[in-house]
C-alpha cells in the first residue's frame, strides 16, 4: 500500500503501487470534529463571545473559552466520528473486520464449557442472516447483524471441523500389538526413531475402540522403513496428556485435530511385513515423504552435525534432530521462528525466483518491453512456494503461510497491489474457515499480528512519505551512497524487528512465560545470513536433481554455523526471559488495540491508545498458583522463594518442570531430601520441624513440605498413610487411584489421583488473607467433557483402578 503516485515511473508497476486509501479520498470538511473557537483576523475586532471585557483578567478569559470550548466540542466530537467512521467504511475497514469476527467465533466454540449440537449454532446463523436481511435500510442495525452472523458463522465452523476431525483418543494405557502402515519417519535428537504410523489392526489385547494414527518412538528400526511401509510391533500405548498446568497449552485439543489418538513406544524393534494394496492417495502421500526422507538423509550427509540438521529443517521441515541445547539458544535469543517453515521462509523463496527471473528478463529488454514479465515471475514463485509446502510436509504454519503468500502472489497476477490488509483479510478468512481451531493457538495470533503490524506500519510511513514534497536526492559518491544504503537497510531491518516484537509480545508472554529481551539485536545480527542461507537453499533444491548442489550445501552450512554461534554467544549474555503469568483481560485489551491501530486509517485509530494503555495496566492482575500438581499425582511443586522452586521428585518430567519454572519465575529446582526407615533425624511426623519455605522432605512413600505463607502440603503414595497427615497438612495429594478423603475436614483439601485423572492438572491458591480458611483449587479441565477430552473418563485411574498389568503365567513346582 504505497502512496499516491507511487510507482509512476515504473512502467508495468504503476497499478500495483498506486494506494487503496487514495481511490478514496475526500475533501477536507468544512469544520474539523474540534475545531477551536475562529481566531481574531488582523485589522479587525475580536468576536463578541470571545472578547475579554474590560476589567477582566485574561485568566478569567481562558476559562471562559475553555467553558465554551467544553460546551461545543461533544457534538462536533460526535459529527467528527460520524464522518470518519464513513469514510472508513468508504475505504472497507467492514471487510477488513470479517475475519475479526470470525475469529471470534471460533474463539467463543472453542471456550464454551460444553459441547453444543448442531443445531444451536445454525439456528443462530440462520437468525441473524433474517435479521442482517431485513435491517439492510438502518445501515448500523444491518452492520451490528452482520457482526453476530459471522460470529455465529466462526462458532459454526469451529463445530463443523471439530465433527469432521472425529480423532478416536486412546483412554488408558495399555500394551497391546500394533500393526500399520508408517506415515512418517523422523530422526530424534536423542538417536530413537520416531514413526508415526496409521493404525490397521491390533492383538494381544484386540483394542476394540483403536485409535486410527499413533506416534510412537523405537530405539531402532529396519533400514528399509520408509513411508508407506507396513509394520508391526509390541507397544505401549499412552493416551494423549493435557494441560500441564490449568490455562496452558493443551496437547490433547492438538492430538485431536491432528488426528494423533495416542503416543507411546515400542517394547522392541519394529518389523516390516508383507506390503498389501493400498489407495492411490496412500501411495502418493507415501512417494512425498519418501522423497522428504531421502533429501533430508542426503542434507544430513553432506553438511553434517548440527548445521545439516537445521538445513534439513529449513528445506524439508523435518527439524526433530536439532539438538536441545541449540533449540533452547534460538528461543532466549527471539530467533527459533527461523527453524519452523512459516511466512518468513516462503517469502524468502518467493522473493528470491521473482529477484532471479526478473533479473534474468532484464537481460532481454526486447521481450521485457513487451510482455508482463512480472506475471511470469509471479507464476513462478507462486509454483515454487507450492512446491515448498509439499516438500516441507505440509504443517500448519507452512499451510497458512503458504494461502498468506498465495493471496499476495494472486494479486500481482491481477495488477493488485500485494500487501495490503485486504489481502491479509482474504488470507485470514481462508485459514479460519479451513482450520478453525488454528485461532486459539500461538502460531496463528502471533503471525497474524506480526504481518498486520508490518503491514500497517508500511502502509502508514509510504501515506507520510506521499504527502511530503520530494526533493532530488543529492549528488553522493559511491562509498557515501553504500553507506546510505547499509543505514537503510540496518534501520529497517531494526524497525522490522521491533513492530512485529511489538505486536507479538503480549502474546509469547501469554502463551510462552518468557521473552527474549535480546531479540532485536540477535534479529539484527542473524536475518542478513539467514536471507543468504535461504538463497543457497533454493539453489541447492534447483541443483539438487543435477548433482551440483554440493558447493550451495557447503555454502549454506558455513552460514548455519555463523547463525549457531551468534545465537549461542547472544544466548550466554541474555538475561533471564521466564516472566511469569500475566492476565487474560490483557492480552484482550491489547488484540483489541492492535486491531483498530492496524484497520482504521483515520484519526480513530487513536482509539487504540485506551485500549493498550489499559492492557499494559492490567498485566500483572493475576495471581500465582502456589502449588502446582501434575494430572498423574506424582509431581508437586511450590515456590519457596527467592526464586527457587521445591518439587518432590529426584528426577521429575523436564518438560513439565521447565513450563512450572516459567510459570512460576524461577530460576533453581531444589530436589527433595530423602529419609529411609532407618534415618531418625527427622521425625516425618512433627510438622513442627518443618520452616516456611522448607522444600520437600520424603520419607517411605510420604513427602512434606511447607509453603512460604504457613501451609503444610503432602504429598501421599498409599491411600492408607493419608490419614496420618490429616492432623497437620493443609494439602494432600494422593497418588493412589483408590484414594478418598480420609479427614472430612473442610479446612483440610484432598487432592486424589482419581480426581486429576478426571480434571487434569491442578493449581491450589491459598488465602493470603486468612492462615484458618481453606485451599481454593482449580483444574486444567472442566466438565462436561469436550471431544478432545471425553478419552479421560475411560482410564482406569478416573474409574478407580490401579494401572492394567498383564497376569503373569503360573510356573510350575519342580517338585511335582
Amino acid at each position: 500500500m504505497a502512496g499516491a503516485g507511487r510507482g509512476a515511473e515504473e512502467g508495468e508497476d504503476v497499478v500495483a503501487g498506486v494506494s487503496e486509501r487514495a481511490l478514496f479520498a475526500r475533501p477536507a470538511p468544512a469544520s474539523l470534529p474540534l475545531a477551536l473557537p475562529p481566531l481574531q483576523q488582523p485589522g479587525k475586532s475580536p468576536p463578541a463571545d470571545v472578547s475579554t471585557p474590560p476589567g477582566i483578567p485574561a485568566a478569567g478569559a481562558a476559562v471562559r473559552l475553555r467553558r465554551e470550548f467544553g460546551r461545543a466540542s461533544w457534538p462536533r466530537l460526535r459529527n467528527g466520528v460520524a464522518r470518519a467512521s464513513e469514510l472508513e467504511l468508504d475505504r472497507g475497514i467492514a471487510f477488513l473486520l470479517v475475519p475479526v469476527f470470525l475469529a471470534c467465533g471460533s474463539i467463543a466454540y472453542f471456550s464454551l464449557a460444553a459441547e453444543p449440537g448442531f443445531a444451536k449454532p445454525v439456528a443462530v446463523a440462520i437468525l441473524m442472516s433474517l435479521c442482517a436481511l431485513v435491517s439492510r435500510s438502518c445501515p448500523k442495525t444491518h452492520l451490528c447483524f452482520m457482526a453476530a452472523l459471522l460470529c455465529a458463522l466462526g462458532m459454526l465452523a469451529g463445530k463443523v471441523e471439530t465433527w469432521r476431525a472425529g480423532t478416536r483418543m486412546l483412554g488408558s494405557e495399555i500394551s497391546t500389538q500394533i500393526t500399520g502402515r508408517v506415515v512418517s519417519v523422523d530422526q530424534m535428537e536423542t538417536g530413537r526413531i520416531r514413526l508415526t504410523i496409521d493404525v490397521t489392526s491390533t492383538a494381544r489385547p484386540k483394542l476394540l475402540y483403536a485409535p486410527e494414527r499413533v506416534r510412537l518412538s523405537a530405539r531402532k528400526v529396519p533400514a528399509e522403513v520408509t513411508a508407506g511401509s507396513l509394520v508391526t510391533g509390541y507397544a505401549r500405548l499412552l493416551p494423549p496428556t493435557g494441560p500441564v498446568r490449568p490455562d496452558s497449552y493443551d496437547f490433547s485439543f492438538d492430538s485431536y485435530f491432528a488426528g494423533i489418538g495416542a503416543s507411546g513406544f515400542f517394547l522392541g524393534n519394529p518389523k516390516i511385513v508383507s506390503a498389501d494394496d493400498r489407495p492411490l492417495w496412500a501411495a502418493l502421500s507415501a512417494a512425498i515423504e519418501s522423497a522428504r526422507e531421502s533429501i533430508a538423509d542426503h542434507i544430513r550427509g553432506s553438511i553434517g552435525g548440527a548445521e545439516g540438521e537445521i538445513a534439513a529443517a529449513l528445506i524439508v521441515g523435518v527439524r526433530a534432530g536439532i539438538p536441545d541445547e541449540i533449540n533452547e539458544a534460538m528461543r532466549r535469543t527471539g530467533i527459533y521462528h527461523i527453524i519452523s517453515i512459516s511466512g518468513l521462509h516462503m517469502a524468502l523463496v518467493a522473493g528470491t525466483v521473482m529477484g532471479l527471473l526478473r533479473g534474468g528478463f532484464a537481460l532481454f529488454p526486447n521481450f521485457s518491453s513487451r510482455r508482463p514479465v512480472k506475471k511470469y515471475a509471479a507464476a513462478a514463485a507462486l509454483f515454487s512456494i507450492a512446491a515448498y509446502l509439499v516438500i516441507s510436509g505440509v504443517v500448519v504454519a507452512a499451510e497458512r503461510s503458504f494461502i498468506m503468500l498465495a493471496v499476495m502472489l494472486i494479486a500481482v497476477l491481477c495488477d493488485r497491489a500485494a500487501l495490503t490488509m485486504r489481502n491479509l483479510a482474504i488470507s485470514a478468512i481462508a485459514v479460519i474457515v479451513v482450520s478453525p481451531h488454528e485461532v486459539v493457538g500461538p502460531s496463528f495470533q502471533m503471525s497474524f499480528a506480526a504481518t498486520a503490524a508490518l503491514v500497517g506500519g508500511y502502509a502508514g510511513w509510504s501515506d507520510r512519505k506521499a504527502d511530503k514534497a520530494r526533493t532530488p536526492p543529492p549528488q553522493r559518491t559511491l562509498p557515501g551512497l553504500l553507506t546510505r544504503k547499509l543505514l537503510l537497510a540496518t534501520g529497517g531491518l531494526a524497525m522490522t524487528s521491533i513492530i512485529a516484537g511489538s505486536a507479538t509480545a503480549l502474546f509469547a508472554i501469554w502463551h510462552f512465560q518468557r521473552v527474549s529481551p535480546l531479540s532485536l539485536f540477535a534479529n539484527l545480527a542473524v536475518m542478513p545470513i539467514v536471507s543468504v542461507v535461504m538463497f543457497l537453499a533454493v539453489a541447492s533444491a534447483l541443483l539438487m536433481p543435477f548433482g551440483f548442489d554440493g558447493p550451495s550445501l557447503y555454502l549454506m552450512g558455513k552460514g548455519l554455523t555463523a547463525m549457531i554461534a551468534i545465537s549461542g554467544w547472544i544466548s550466554q549474555r541474555s538475561p533471564v526471559d521466564a516472566v511469569g503469568l500475566i492476565s487474560q483481560q490483557s492480552v484482550l485489551l491489547v488484540a483489541i488495540a492492535l486491531v483498530i491501530a492496524t484497520m482504521a486509517t483515520t484519526w480513530l485509530r487513536l482509539a487504540a491508545l485506551p485500549f493498550a494503555l489499559a492492557g499494559l495496566l492490567t498485566v500483572s492482575d493475576t495471581r500465582t498458583p502456589d502449588v502446582l500438581i501434575s494430572e498423574d499425582a506424582r509431581l508437586v511443586a511450590l515456590p519457596i522463594g527467592g526464586g527457587e522452586l521445591a518439587i518432590n521428585r529426584a528426577r521429575p518430567n523436564e518438560f513439565t518442570v521447565d513450563n512450572w519454572k516459567r510459570a512460576l519465575k524461577s530460576e533453581t529446582i531444589v530436589a527433595p531430601e530423602l529419609f529411609d526407615s532407618g534415618d531418625r533425624q527427622f521425625d516425618i511426623f512433627d510438622p513442627a520441624q518443618l520452616p516456611a519455605g522448607a522444600p520437600f522432605y520424603c520419607f517411605t512413600g510420604l513427602c512434606m513440605a511447607r509453603h512460604p505463607s504457613g501451609a503444610i502440603i503432602a504429598q501421599v503414595e498409599d491411600r492408607k498413610d493419608a490419614w496420618r497427615a490429616c492432623s497437620y497438612a493443609d494439602l494432600i495429594v494422593i497418588n493412589d487411584p483408590a484414594g478418598y478423603d480420609p479427614c472430612h475436614n473442610p479446612l483440610v483439601l484432598v487432592i486424589t489421583k482419581r480426581q486429576l485423572a478426571r480434571k487434569g492438572s491442578a493449581a491450589v491458591f491459598f488465602d493470603q488473607q486468612s492462615a484458618t480458611a481453606p485451599a481454593r483449587v482449580s483444574f486444567a479441565v472442566d466438565r462436561p467433557y469436550r471431544p478432545w477430552h471425553e478419552q479421560r473418563k475411560f482410564s482406569r485411574e478416573a474409574r478407580g483402578l490401579p494401572p492394567y498389568r498383564k497376569p503373569e503365567k503360573p510356573t510350575a513346582d519342580p517338585a511335582q
